[in-house]
């Protein structure tokens, strides 16, 4: 989860690194620190706390150097202090590394670097590494590094520099993704391809095992044994100013508002209007292999979990076809029973999820197709399944997840028609649900209009210590997901539940300061859940109500009346939602909360 950069080349090392750290910083912002080598040695400066605050250090104390490394952390082994920033170095102070994931056997060979003499200087388990290197036998670095990497077990992106051997970088993955970025006789490393943007478009991305060594005249690619490796070399589609807040005081707020275009980029170019279908060639699944399938898993985490939820409900209705709906992190550790016709759908905005990327293994060690539903091109998740659809929606900076959930339910809606007109939906059916969703952009646009709205309700409840988010059918998700944004950025504690469930233990919360937020679309549900309305507002509790247009008026029922447009039920929570997203992000600002930056959070999950 921590961001890694690095550069070699002809220009000072130092603005490249801070400038790409900045743009990582949304992986972790514990603590931030370079190292440099400049001809004289290897210098470091780090600390705890923001990458700003590393780049005024380097104002008050500065290093040069042609090339250098740098890390802004998300703390794991070891408190966000000083101390326990990264650059680590090994005992001599010749050899500096940065490192994102988690060497699980630390403390054993800890124990056993001790016991040989090495002295540590913090917590973490990354220092352990830095001291294997040191130890470890090889005439070149990239040697050492392979060497200390086989007593290794766990995670790592790693890159390393020593003084004996200044203009190189090597670097190292397995579980966590790092890129190269190749420049005109310069040359990156990063965590994603944020860092490098402002210096190339053209990057490689690493495999699993990969060792690479980087120097201002190129770079080589070599496994394990040292062999090398051809690895392709990509274009980024994306622009920087995709990256820049654009007038927008968060990256949260701004890419709540570009959802009714980035809802068009998943749709682009997927409707097929006469024959009431989508188009989603990188799927790469046949008619036959589609008349197959008889069950389909989701895997995915946290929010892309929930919009796993909604697609499950769009499949089955849809296609006719059975699905569950896992959770990564333990579907990876359950006994995996092989079934034939089991396709695995694998959601994960990143592309680098450290739980989704094992559970897609586990899937198709077990013999199950595998697509990957991915916002990232060349991510891992990407590269590892069979087939996929990617959501085009551009780059998400703020850690909380917005406009990836809406594109990620746009995909599953096209996933679902594809395979449903293949199994038997009528093309009517079809072409209804194509004109549907050839609207939802405007829909969108419309939704959002409801800001000022929402910023006005925000001001009644950003002192509220406890919610409830109840929704029913496909909207139950979406409850999840409401509860689940304004836990993670106003640090308010919310649960979502199937509104009917409420009876079975949640309405014992329910007194005049609990706010309660109903999902009650037009749907086949709407009278249960205006009866569920009718049980809370007979204990006291404050009850906002997102519905739709033409719904007639709840205000004698509820408190506030959020009114989004009418859409098809099937495509309701791209609707419902966006008010509760605007809902958690106006109350964390009111509540004067970091929502770019939530604590404790990072934005890529590459660690287990």
């Amino acid at each position: 989860m921590c961001g890694i950069v690095g550069y070699v080349g002809p220009k000072n090392a130092v603005p490249v690194l801070l400038d790409g750290l900045t743009r990582l910083e949304y992986r972790g912002y514990d603590s931030a620190g370079v190292a440099v080598l400049n001809g004289h040695g290897l210098e470091h400066r780090k600390l705890a706390g923001r990458v700003q605050g590393l780049r005024d250090l380097l104002g008050r104390s500065p290093v040069r150097g042609s090339c250098g490394i740098g890390h802004t952390r998300w703390a794991t082994h070891g408190a966000p202090n000083d101390c326990n920033a990264h650059p680590h170095l090994d005992c001599t102070g010749t050899l500096a590394l940065v490192h994102n994931g988690i060497i699980e056997n630390a403390d054993l060979l800890r124990a056993r670097l001790t016991q040989e003499g090495h002295r540590f200087a913090t917590e973490t388990d990354t220092e352990t590494l830095a001291h294997l290197i040191e130890d470890s036998p090889g005439a070149t670095l990239e040697e050492r590094v392979i060497a200390a990497l086989g007593h290794v077990e766990g995670t790592y992106g790693v890159a390393v520099i020593a003084e004996t051997e200044p203009g190189k970088i090597v670097v190292a993955r397995r579980g966590s993704p790092v890129l190269l970025g190749v420049g005109d006789g310069e040359f990156l490393v990063a965590s994603d391809a944020s860092a490098v943007l402002a210096h190339t478009r053209s990057v490689v991305y690493l495999n699993d095992g990969d060792v690479a060594v980087v120097t201002s005249e190129g770079y080589r690619v070599l496994d394990r044994e040292a062999r090398e490796q051809d690895r392709a070399v990509d274009d980024i589609e994306w622009d920087l100013e995709a990256l820049a807040l654009g007038g927008y005081p968060h990256f949260m707020l701004k890419e709540i508002c570009e959802q009714a275009e980035t809802v068009r980029s998943t749709l682009r170019g997927r409707l097929l209007f006469s024959e009431g279908t989508a188009r989603l060639n990188g799927l790469n699944l046949t008619p036959a292999q589609c008349a197959r399938i008889r069950r389909i898993v989701i895997v995915a985490c946290g929010t892309s979990w929930h919009s796993g939820l909604v697609g499950r409900h769009v499949i089955e209705e849809l296609a006719g076809i059975p699905v569950s709906v896992e959770y990564a992190s333990e579907f990876r550790y359950r006994r995996l029973l092989r079934v034939p016709g089991t396709l695995t759908i694998a959601i994960s905005q990143s592309g680098e999820t450290a739980d989704t990327l094992e559970a897609l293994r586990v899937a198709k060690g077990a013999g199950s197709t595998v697509v990957g539903i991915v916002n990232v091109v060349g991510s891992t998740i990407a590269r590892e399944s069979d087939g996929g659809i990617y959501l085009h929606a551009g780059p998400e900076v703020g850690v909380a997840s917005t406009k990836a959930f809406t594109s990620q339910l746009v995909a599953l809606v096209l996933l679902g028609l594809y395979l449903g007109r293949q199994r038997g939906l009528a093309a009517e059916e079809g072409r209804r649900l194509v004109e549907q969703l050839a609207a939802l952009p405007d829909l969108v646009a419309r939704a959002l209009e409801l800001e000022g709205e929402v910023a006005q309700l925000a001001e009644r409840y950003a002192d509220a210590t406890n919610a409830l988010y109840l929704g029913r059918g496909v909207n139950f998700p979406v409850a999840l997901e409401g509860a689940l944004k304004l836990k993670e950025i106003s640090y308010i504690h919310a649960e979502g539940y199937p509104a009917a469930e409420m009876k079975h233990g949640p309405i014992a919360l329910i007194d005049a300061n609990m706010p309660v937020v109903f999902l009650a679309p037009k749907d086949a549900v709407y009278a249960k859940v205006v009866s569920n309305m009718q049980e809370v507002r007979a204990r006291g509790g404050r009850i906002i109500v997102v519905t739709s247009e033409g719904n007639g008026d709840l205000r004698h029922l509820v408190d506030h009346q959020l009114c989004v447009p009418a859409a098809a039920p099937l495509l309701s929570p791209l609707l419902t939602v966006i008010p509760l997203q605007l809902l958690a992000y106006h109350i964390a600002v009111r509540r004067g909360c970091d929502v770019d930056r939530p604590r404790n959070l990072a934005k890529s999950v590459t660690v287990e």
